[in-house]
């Protein structure tokens, strides 16, 4: 920034701009609106009564497949067939699609066992599926 000496060479208007005034103001209207601005909020004081209250909302139903050795099924430990699987897996789904299925099976069962379970109740809409293992065994 030029500064303005007593002996100007030349008689024309200076082009530079006074940023002091201008910042001076600026300030002004800051603290103006710094301290009008907490007035403006009409808020009513209200001592509101204090209730903890929460949606009654029943956990999703498990649903206990096991697979024995022999590749039986078990229903909630009641000895099943195929189709009366299937004919459960489409009440549940019809119940509840958020139902969970807990999945138990030996550890020698065909993969193929566990996975027709699967599929069956994928395609009826139960896609939450858990497996159950044993963690006492794992070493």
């Amino acid at each position: 920034m030029a500064f303005a000496s007593f002996e100007q060479d030349d008689d024309g208007p200076m082009a530079e701009i006074n940023m002091i005034p201008l910042i001076d103001v600026m300030l002004v209207l800051l603290i103006i609106f710094m301290v009008t601005a907490p007035l403006l909020t009409h808020a009513v004081k209200v001592d509101l009564p204090k209730e903890s209250t929460s949606a009654n909302q029943l956990p999703p139903e498990n649903i206990q497949i096991a697979i024995g050795p022999d590749e039986q099924l078990y229903w909630a430990g009641e000895k099943v067939d195929a189709d009366t699987l299937k004919a459960r897996l489409q009440e549940a789904a019809a119940k509840d699609k958020n139902a969970e299925i807990q999945l138990r099976a030996d550890q020698n069962v065909p993969y193929r066992s566990v996975a027709h379970v699967m599929s069956e109740a994928a395609r009826l809409g139960l896609t939450r599926i858990g497996f159950v293992t044993d963690p006492s065994a794992a070493k």
